[in-house]
């Protein structure tokens, strides 16, 4: 189309990119700014989310709503909305109480909503509200491949944040140049505007496969909402299993949601040779990816990361091009796109908020699985037992006996477990066969979904359902832990995949300190010291309550105080399933809440050791390892206080980090790295930092041990406002 074409539809092009590329720019620019209230917590980005995507849905039931006035009319409104919007600007952290403990999951989308509220709700009405303007030239054509733009400029938008805005710009000046940005759209839209005064409008649209304006029943508009929250459902739930295991940040926060905003432009770009063949593969994809899935479940692996959003985005842009291809006349377009939103927000609000409190494990991942076998085109896999075995009774027979052949064969994988040599190859061919076989039964969509089930049982799911009914598994705001014994029958807690605290089960052992703890540790050797380094009255606070394997460490005279985020964690302990508080805690107090937060409130001069252990799984809350943070633990500590820092970690170097911030604040570091021999089953490697702002406090701590300097540091000084882990990833271990 010409830039002088009658329609202008490169305008309209370009009002779309750029309202949906400011809207998916402010979503992690917002999660950013908010991290130094809310910590490292996965289940952050799903809240926030979830508020993104019912703002979208009110912004769409507002284009929906006043698309039954003339063009005119709507167009002031809608100006009148955004110039409304704009007095919310430059987007700042609404200034609210923090959260009582066990509130997060209210709190957080209230927090966001607040924020970011009332310029979101204006943009995202954009998308359709400016295709139903389009599709009033008598001269324009299908209006729906401007979704494919509009999601483009999504896409993009998510892209540039990590990329290039994160790591170059403090959120101020990101907010700033938001805000020019939304100036911009404002012209924009009066431009759209002016192209469509004086146009009669077409008196019928007829773009879409349906013809006029017939109501739409409800099996249809159904069918809409499933198709749409599902992929939805899935996006949030295979954020969680990336960011538990990784870190909370935006960079993975957007890997999800960017390939599964591309999958709408795919879907509707009008041009379907890319999104016919997906939809080819999906069924395939599904089964593979979903049993690797279900197979790798409590392991941190790259594999099962590669596949979980291989197949998210998969089934995406599948059961988006089934959507497309059952899309209304353009005269209902605005309906087509509410129905969508609030499927959207359907899955949002069953992978964010239901998930978490109806399961003790991810089930929402292998339900919303099948879901999307029971939607999935079938169409090319159809005709493949049929040529095969014409008589329908002898297909019938046939499908039963694969099911079981398929059940019996991914139950012999599960028990194998993951194997090398020889054995593994066997697997890997035994694996092949059964999804060979699978595909057979994608004949039928009922016998598909049963395949899909037998697989997802044998490869995982009956031994995660034997866990959710016998073992000692508890789901949070921030995540999934899970107690038992291991091969030496010591029990441990993990927290997602990582291991975060075990107790000896040999009598009279019960309270020797283990894993990251034991008396070599950084902190073994701090906790020893700290009559010498501070005298028998020692005040020491210990940031991250774990197992409570420090307390231990705990002698008399001396004043504890533990801060934990989340009081499932203490429950633990309270339960008996661990004993080192009963047994060494003593009357310790356990402060519930975000740590920084708490010891903001504290008086200065309240710890003279200050133990950091506070990681989610292996995600690191960046909020705790800034500029401003150590100003906080420092206020806190007397004169001549001790700072431990916990830095162990699979994906993140975080040493530069301290080091940056030691430089930047004059203090005394040093770090020990401690690795156990082969006779320690109960220790774990671990990295620990100490700062003090006296240099003869580190002196007297590295004494008589083997310490090292923490080295150069790297990269600029991480703040609230500014923080980026790019050149800190390990890539090696992400392998």
């Amino acid at each position: 189309m010409s830039p002088t074409s009658p329609d202008r539809r490169w305008l309209f092009t370009i009002a779309i990119l750029t309202g949906s590329f400011l809207l998916f720019l402010v979503q992690p620019m917002v999660a950013r700014m908010a991290l130094p209230r809310l910590g490292g917590a996965p289940n952050v980005w799903n809240s926030a989310m979830l508020v993104y995507q019912a703002l979208l849905l009110a912004g769409y039931a507002y284009a929906h709503a006043i698309g039954r006035f003339p063009i005119a009319r709507q167009v002031a409104i809608h100006i009148g909305v955004l110039l409304l919007a704009g007095f919310s600007l430059p987007v700042a952290l609404a200034d609210i109480a923090s959260p009582a403990p066990g509130m997060e999951a209210i709190w957080v989308p209230w927090l966001f909503l607040l924020t970011v509220g009332p310029a979101f709700f204006a943009v995202s009405a954009q998308a359709p509200l400016i295709q139903r303007w389009y599709a009033a030239h008598p001269a324009a054509g299908n209006p729906y491949p401007l979704y494919a733009a509009s999601n483009l400029g999504s896409f993009a938008g998510l892209l540039i944040y990590p990329l290039l805005l994160e790591p170059s710009l403090p959120t101020s000046m990101q907010s700033a140049l938001w805000a020019a940005g939304f100036g911009l759209l404002v012209v924009l839209v009066v431009a759209v505007a002016l192209s469509r005064f004086n146009i009669a409008p077409k008196s019928v649209e007829t773009v879409g496969p349906e013809e006029g304006a017939a109501p739409i029943g409800w099996r249809r508009i159904a069918l809409w909402l499933a198709l749409s929250a599902i992929p939805s459902g899935l996006m949030l739930s295979t954020t969680t299993y990336l960011t538990t295991d990784i870190m909370a940040m935006p960079l993975l926060w957007v890997i999800p949601l960017g390939l599964y905003l591309l999958s709408f432009s795919i879907a509707f770009s009008g041009k379907g040779q890319a999104a016919s063949f997906i939809v080819m593969i999906a069924p395939v994809i599904l089964l593979v990816d979903g049993a690797v899935a279900m197979f790798t479940a409590g392991r941190a692996d790259f594999v099962a990361a590669i596949a979980s959003v291989v197949l998210m985005f998969v089934i995406a842009v599948a059961l988006h091009t089934r959507l497309y291809a059952d899309r209304p006349a353009a005269s209902r377009l605005t309906q087509f796109y509410l129905v969508m939103s609030a499927g959207g927000v359907l899955g949002g609000l069953f992978a964010a908020l239901v998930a978490p409190v109806l399961f003790d494990w991810t089930w929402e991942h292998p339900i919303l699985i099948l879901a999307a076998a029971a939607l999935v085109p079938l169409d090319y896999w159809k005709p493949l037992l049929g040529r095969i075995l014409p008589d329908e009774r002898a297909q019938r027979m046939s499908l039963a006996v694969v099911l079981t052949l398929v059940f019996v064969g991914g139950s012999w994988i599960q028990r194998l477990g993951i194997q090398t040599g020889w054995l593994g190859l066997v697997e890997l061919i035994a694996f092949a066969l059964i999804v060979s076989l699978s595909i057979m039964l994608a004949a039928k969509h009922w016998s598909f979904v049963l395949s899909m089930a037998a697989v997802l049982l044998a490869l995982g799911g009956v031994k995660q359902i034997s866990t959710s009914f016998t073992g000692d598994r508890a789901r949070s705001y921030f995540g999934i832990y899970s107690a038992g014994p291991n091969d030496a029958g010591n029990m441990v807690l993990f927290h997602g995949t990582t291991v975060h605290g075990m107790q000896m089960s040999e009598p009279g052992r019960q309270q020797e300190p283990t894993s990251y703890y034991v008396p070599a540790s950084g902190i073994g050797i701090a906790m020893a010291k700290a009559p010498e380094l501070f005298g028998p009255e020692a005040r020491i606070g210990v940031v991250g309550l774990g197992v409570g394997t420090l307390a231990c460490y705990r002698q008399e005279g001396q004043e504890w105080t533990f801060f934990e985020i989340d009081p499932l964690v203490y429950e633990f302990s309270q339960r008996g399933v661990f004993t080192f508080m009963e047994d060494c805690g003593g009357d310790a107090p356990v402060l519930f809440g975000d740590a920084r937060l708490e010891l903001e409130d504290l008086p200065a001069n309240s710890f003279d050791l200050l133990a950091i252990d506070a990681f989610s799984s292996d995600a690191i809350p960046q909020h705790l390892l800034t500029r401003e943070a150590l100003e906080i633990y420092f206020n806190t500590l007397a004169d001549e206080g001790l700072v431990m820092i916990h830095i162990s970690n699979r994906f993140v170097d975080l040493q530069p980090v301290l080091a940056r911030l030691a430089t930047d604040g004059g203090y005394a570091t040093a770090r020990r790295f401690y690795t156990p021999d082969d006779d320690e089953p109960s220790a774990t490697p671990s990295n620990w930092v100490a700062f003090s702002r006296d240099p003869a406090q580190i002196e007297a701590l590295t004494e008589g041990s083997e310490w090292s300097e923490l080295g150069a540091g790297k990269g600029d000084v991480w703040t609230d406002e500014y923080a980026s882990i790019l050149p800190h990833l390990i890539w090696a271990n992400f392998l």
